[in-house]
């Protein structure tokens, strides 16, 4: 069994991998847990069954004790990483770090090399690797049935609802806040790509834009704030709908604890009162991308469009991978691959069926743990999504959106690299 800190009791420290313990009591028991809500870290501490010496009231709190556990879960927010993660190698944990690993490359940089340093193991959050939707299409790929693969055509339907919710109203709706949203959102997507091509990037050019979640798009009369807003039971994006549906009590739970930790009807509808996730989507401080497309060439010449975009019903990933001799086909709405060999028979792979676990994203989530404790308990050299793969994702991300700046400039991913201080030490 290892024992875990988590600093950050958010959607994903607390409501994702800190239930983990839940589920596999026997490898993994949560310790001590740090938050500056009092509210949330009352609620984890009750739920968790963790001793009032094991809550601190700050992840700087928590990290000024000597080590408190084997393993440490970093879940806070995206800029408090660099100083969060540095400090938990300082004190002796493996690192379960959030993506993305920090908001700049240099900081990325130091958290790998302090690691090294330190012979520390960081696994970052790339649960789409532990997925069986994707290892399936690995396998597929790897089995020869579409021959070489020439390009892959994905798409991040980011969905209207999670679009307003995190990156309008949120968290990372801010880019001085938080960071850009193709590196937030979309760094393991692009991870995932490269898992799947088994090559390096070799350039990348990107365009997007916030064209729609802005003041010129506000319609007349409408109020700073949902609930007092006459536009309120027809606006989609409206904060009554998504926070107070019952659609969203059944299907996502979880944004309800985001805006009032125990999800308490009352206490959501007096948190949009005057709260952030009760503003307008037109009259926040927002200013990342709702849409942006990275072109990529890989270097062994395989070619990707990748879309993340806001303007989807539905919140799930597509993908179509194209091969000399076949192609394959999937979308994790449900749940279904499809390969088709040139003038052969379609294979259909159903994942509802061979997944044994398809809770948070599509059993990634969970699965990221119980891979993260076998492999520091077999003594791996380095997690399957550990901080030395996944630097090339977020490297990439970056690239991207110094492209998505410069007019989609091409760049090339090996010269960009080359210009980060430190990244070849």
């Amino acid at each position: 069994m290892k024992t875990v800190a988590v600093v950050g009791l958010g959607p994903r420290g607390f409501y994702t991998y800190a239930q983990y313990q839940k589920i596999h009591p026997e490898r993994m028991k949560v310790v001590a847990i740090a938050d500056i809500d009092e509210a949330k870290l009352k609620l984890a501490a009750e739920d968790l069954h963790v001793p009032p010496e094991g809550c601190f009231k700050s992840a700087e709190e928590l990290l000024s004790k000597e080590k408190l556990a084997d393993v440490l879960i970093v879940a806070t927010q995206d800029q408090q990483h660099i100083a969060h993660a540095m400090a938990g190698l300082q004190r002796g944990y493996d690192l379960i770090l959030e993506k993305p690993i920090a908001t700049t490359p240099e900081d990325c940089i130091a958290i790998r090399d302090e690691a090294k340093r330190l012979h520390k193991k960081v696994a970052v959050c790339y649960v789409l690797r532990y997925t069986t939707f994707y290892r399936t299409i690995k396998n597929i790929i790897r089995s020869g049935k579409i021959g070489e693969v020439v390009n892959i055509d994905a798409v991040e339907n980011v969905g209207y609802w999670h679009q307003a919710h995190s990156f309008v109203r949120g968290n990372w709706s801010n880019f001085e806040r938080s960071s850009p949203m193709i590196l937030q959102k979309s760094c393991h997507d692009l991870d995932i790509l490269n898992y799947l091509i088994g090559a390096h990037c070799d350039s990348l050019a990107s365009f997007g834009s916030l064209s729609y979640f802005n003041a010129a798009h506000r319609p007349e009369g409408a109020a700073d704030y949902c609930l007092d807003c006459p536009y309120c039971d027809s606006c989609v994006y409206s904060a009554k709908k998504i926070y107070l549906s019952p659609e969203t009590q059944t299907q996502r739970p979880w944004v309800r604890c985001v805006v009032a930790p125990t999800g308490d009807v009352k206490e959501v509808e007096k948190a949009l009162k005057r709260g952030p996730y009760g503003r307008c989507v037109f009259a926040c401080d927002n200013d990342v991308v709702d849409h942006q497309t990275v072109s990529i060439r890989y270097e062994n010449g395989v070619t990707v469009s990748f879309t993340m975009s806001a303007f989807s019903a539905e919140v799930f990933r597509s993908i179509r991978v194209m091969g000399t001799k076949g192609e394959i086909e999937g979308d994790q709405r449900s749940n279904i691959i499809r390969c088709t060999p040139f003038g052969g028979e379609t294979e259909v792979y159903d994942i509802n069926k061979l997944a044994t676990d398809l809770s948070g994203h599509g059993g990634g989530d969970n699965q990221l743990l119980t891979d993260f404790f076998d492999e520091t308990s077999e003594g791996h050299e380095e997690a399957i999504s550990g901080i030395y793969s996944a630097i090339e994702s977020h490297m990439m991300a970056f690239a991207a959106e110094y492209s998505r700046l410069h007019d989609g400039e091409s760049v090339n991913l090996k010269a960009f690299e080359k210009s980060i201080k430190g990244f070849s030490e």
